[in-house]
């Protein structure tokens, strides 16, 4: 097992590394000079040449990379262009919505995909398995905003349940600030229940036709002891890894929904960050949120470890 996770540590250290690389070498290839096209056109040439001595531009390739690595790696990302602040600042301003609205996302998924997915496995063939996976399949198809604007006219504008958008901060207090996330989560969570209740439907179907789950069966354990307590942990690997990816999914990839719902979150950030070309808060929130998917990815391999005792026998 220890071999195990030594390579996957090393693993996760080289892609980490070459995603650097390759973060780094898109923005030097991007068409354009970085200091003209945050300053704009009517910049004079002092201001540009003022701008590109303080972002580092003048010096050589390889220098620049390793300053802006070794400043990653310090957790000194530079300072925002537009905001006139530390990155970092912005970073830690902005994941205390992201974050919690990941998790929430992340556990209403899980809490929806599941059962579902069992149910349906259960039920192969059935009237039940076709309707739960009938549900699934319009929820992968149908988009997270077109949800997100269906349960705003539902929530918020018919019934004033919660409020249609924005986050008033948790010093608002934390229902307060939990409501402004309600249905975000929701609108995030249920186009990945959808894959994740399909992919936990087929990996259980796979494993309750292995013979050690007959012979389960045939020793008397009752049906629901073999399917929970047996057949479903056998299936988590890949619903483990698809779990990590939608965790990193949801920590990446909520631009849509934090502008729908106006949250200030990573999302919103990096839009507004592209749209204003303040090319150093793109360049550094990008590399952050790549290092947070190889190291969700990492403890997806080390869960790997608990959930299949195969692993655990590896020298």
């Amino acid at each position: 097992m220890a071999a195990y996770l030594l390579k996957r540590l090393i693993i996760a250290a080289l892609t980490l590394v070459l995603a650097s690389m390759v973060v780094f070498a898109v923005m030097e290839v991007l068409p354009g000079d970085p200091a003209r096209l945050m300053l704009g056109l009517n910049a004079s040439a002092d201001q540009v040449e003022m701008l590109r001595n303080q972002m580092g531009l003048n010096a050589p390739l390889a220098l620049r990379y390793l300053h802006w690595a070794g400043g990653l790696l310090s957790l000194d990302f530079g300072r925002s262009y537009t905001y006139s602040v530390p990155v970092i600042d912005l970073v830690r301003e902005r994941i205390a919505v992201s974050l919690p609205l990941a998790l929430i996302a992340l556990a209403l998924s899980t809490i929806i995909a599941i059962p579902v997915g069992v149910f349906s496995a259960s039920r192969q063939g059935r009237a039940g398995d076709t309707l739960a996976m009938g549900a699934a399949q319009l929820g992968v198809a149908v988009p997270n905003f077109w949800f997100a604007l269906m349960l705003i006219y539902l929530f918020a504008v018919w019934l004033h349940l919660v409020p249609a958008g924005g986050f008033p901060g948790w010093g608002a207090g934390i229902w307060t600030a939990l409501k402004s996330l309600i249905l975000p989560a929701i609108a995030l969570a249920l186009p990945q229940a959808a894959i994740l209740a399909r992919v936990a439907r087929s990996a259980l179907i796979e494993v309750l036709n292995e013979d050690y789950i007959r012979t389960a069966r045939a020793k008397g354990l009752p049906y629901r002891a073999v399917l929970w307590r047996h057949a479903l942990r056998n299936a988590m690997i890949p619903v483990l890894t698809i779990l990590g990816l939608q965790f990193a999914f949801l920590l990446a990839g909520t631009i849509i929904i934090e502008n729908v719902f106006y949250l200030p979150g990573l999302g919103r950030l990096i839009f507004q960050a592209i749209t204003q070309r303040d090319l150093i808060v793109v360049e550094s929130i990008v590399m952050l949120l790549v290092a947070a998917v190889i190291l969700i990815n990492l403890l997806v391999d080390f869960s790997y470890a608990i959930v299949d005792p195969r692993l655990r026998g590896r020298q």
